[in-house]
């Protein structure tokens, strides 16, 4: 891990994985996980449009 070889001591950066649970255990509201999901995914399409149009 790297947490373990960082620190000394195994951490876990997620507390679970899918990186959705994770924000579940944090006491996020699902709809409010998945519209921040779904700005980002924009937010990359967006991104990569843009780098092909410079091309």
């Amino acid at each position: 891990k790297y947490t373990k070889m960082r620190f000394g001591q195994g951490r876990r950066i997620f507390l679970m994985a899918p990186l959705h649970h994770h924000f579940q255990l944090k006491g996020w509201p699902e709809q409010k996980i998945v519209i921040r999901f779904w700005i980002i995914a924009i937010l990359f399409l967006l991104a990569s449009l843009t780098t092909l149009k410079l091309r």
